[in-house]
């Protein structure tokens, strides 16, 4: 009998992806309407993704199948979906952060940074927050935290040891502090693969705050910018499709101005809650007061110091890399700000005066340029391989790095979370849902949007937060839509609470790599992220009901939300608005 359970066990994700379509099979058949057909497969599509029966992306694939083939929307028209401007924002932003990445710059801020702010204890655990949540403000948060562990485990080495001999002096090279990309994860754990040796519960406890704060400021990180991380691309997406005539509501600069305070404040609190948590509340010890401990802390310095000395003075590629990247951010804020002209206004406006190049436009321009700059002064050297040929130095990227460095199954996941999107609507399913949903009129706004934050954190923990935000988007818009609600109202926070997925090793890439490092309890992480989820949420809250009113103009139901069946511009003098 247990040979049996095994072996279903063991073929289950076979068995669930055969049998869920057939067992779900009755509701397009009893009920052959076009709304019915697209439940059929937005139900397989999201119990596949909570199960990862199949891999996340091929999942996300279903709808070109499924749609046509149930008279929902063709082909062509899916297909489209896939290749959306947010989709060019995502891979624009990548192609930077890939350059930042392969030349080694976002190593170089961290080092300098932490030597700016300092190594004693609660400094050391902010010092890593900011560098971290800073980088994974425009890279990838994976590769942020696979970068930041070993160098926080190196600094730890460091100060849990007594400041003698020739480190003490000049500070010791730490294998750990090599790069480590997250593909390299099983390497990375072999720094770990040592004899255990007896530590003091204080030295235990600070190692796992200083493990914690950086898996979970890449999480809080990148909430700040548009495409800090996958599900603020979705509700921009989202936006965009659902709701076409929006005026490019959701843009970097608007988004920036909402989540940036949002991401220092919940930043800062968590920075808070774990230095209470694992460093006590004897605030002169957590700041290094005493000789013994600044002894230590300045062998760690040290380290820091001998790290960041190893890597030279800036190379041209890094300075050119820096510069561009600057450049980016400036075209993000400075496109269509809204609080003033912007030069695509001025450039390049459509007839109605709005930039017709979007945010993707900027990003893919300088993606472009970074195939063509050399990564070397230029000039002619010769070709080490063939010493009578001359040879142009390389550019600062080229298309093997992208490849082997662009995670092209989440552009798919986001072609697929657009694609089920616009069949619910094209369907018909989602003016059904939003009428279902109008006895929530009667709830306060405030309450729906703390709702919502709760349900979505939980969710989170357990599913991918792509995939979360896909599934409760375009539900949370058609209920927006019945209800008199602006949409964005409920969006918001839904995207940001996809975030804080803060509870366990396996609700995102940071806690699992971090968890692989060793000297982590899965307790330790669900009860450390358990209150940060609470603290998270308030703080959602805290920001959808004050500094987002101006920036979204969420105190009036929008016209480009406004549909034939509500009719909310006719009444918005009686419609009931959240109050900042």
């Amino acid at each position: 009998m247990a040979t049996c359970w095994q072996g279903l066990w063991a073929y289950r994700s076979y068995l669930l992806v055969f049998f869920l379509p057939i067992l779900l099979l009755p509701l397009p058949i009893l009920i052959p309407t076009k709304e019915a057909s697209c439940a059929y497969s937005i139900i397989i599509m999201a119990l596949f993704w909570c199960t990862e029966a199949l891999p996340l992306a091929v999942t996300a694939l279903f709808p070109i199948i499924l749609y046509p083939l149930m008279g929902i929307m063709d082909a062509s028209e899916v297909c489209l979906e896939y290749f959306k401007d947010s989709n060019i924002l995502f891979v624009g932003g990548l192609l930077v952060a890939i350059a930042v990445e392969h030349w080694n710059l976002h190593k170089r801020i961290a080092l300098r940074v932490l030597l700016i702010i300092g190594v004693r204890p609660a400094l050391l655990l902010l010092g890593f927050m900011l560098v971290t949540a800073f980088l994974s403000m425009w890279i990838s948060n994976t590769a942020t935290t696979a970068m930041m562990v070993p160098i926080a485990r190196a600094v730890l080495d460091q100060l849990h040891q007594p400041p003698t001999g020739k480190d003490a002096e000049k500070g010791s090279n730490n294998p750990a502090f090599e790069l480590q990309e997250p593909r390299h994860q099983k390497e990375v754990t072999k720094f770990d693969e040592k004899e255990p040796t007896a530590q003091p519960q204080e030295q235990v406890r600070f190692s796992q705050g200083m493990s914690l704060c950086v898996c979970y400021a890449a999480s809080i990180g990148g909430i700040a910018t548009l495409t800090g991380t996958t599900p603020n691309l979705v509700l921009q997406g989202q936006v965009n499709s659902l709701f076409p005539k929006n005026g490019n509501v959701v843009n970097f600069a608007s988004w920036f101005g909402f989540a940036f305070p949002t991401m220092v404040i919940l930043l800062v609190l968590s920075w808070l809650w774990l230095q209470i948590l694992f460093l006590g509340f004897n605030f002169r010890k957590n700041f290094g007061f005493g000789e013994q401990a600044q002894e230590r802390a300045q062998a760690a310095f040290r380290v820091i110091q001998t790290e960041h000395k190893l890597l030279g003075p800036m190379s041209f590629a890094e300075k050119a890399v820096s510069v561009l990247f600057v450049t980016l951010v400036v075209l993000w804020f400075t496109r269509e700000p809204g609080f003033f002209v912007g030069w695509g206004n001025l450039a390049f406006p459509d007839q109605n005066g709005n930039s017709m190049a979007s945010d993707g436009t900027v990003a893919i321009f300088i993606g472009v340029i970074l195939f063509l700059v050399p990564s070397k002064i230029p000039g002619l050297t010769q070709d080490p391989e063939n010493p009578g040929r001359l040879k142009a130095p390389p550019a600062l990227l080229n298309w093997k790095t992208v490849n082997e460095k662009m995670p092209w199954n989440i552009v798919l996941l986001l072609g697929g979370g657009f694609a089920l999107a616009k069949g619910s609507e094209e369907s018909g399913l989602s003016e059904w849902l939003g009428k279902k949903l109008t006895p929530l009129e009667n709830v306060p706004p405030p309450a729906i949007a703390l709702i919502i934050s709760l349900l979505v954190a939980t969710f989170t923990e357990c599913t991918s937060n792509v995939a979360t935000t896909t599934l409760f988007l375009p539900i949370l818009a058609s209920m927006a839509q019945a209800i008199c609600l602006h949409p964005l109202y409920v969006m918001l926070p839904c995207t940001l609470a996809a975030s804080l997925a803060f509870m366990l090793p396996v609700a995102t890439p940071p806690n699992a790599i971090v968890f692989s490092f060793g000297g982590l309890k899965v307790s330790d992480m669900a009860r450390t992220g358990f209150l940060l989820n609470i603290i998270g949420v308030l703080v959602i809250t805290l920001a959808i009901n004050s500094w987002s009113y101006p920036i979204f103009n969420l105190h009036i139901f929008p016209s480009w939300a406004d549909n034939n069946t509500t009719n909310c511009l006719a009444t918005q003098g009686n419609v009931t608005t959240p109050s900042p």
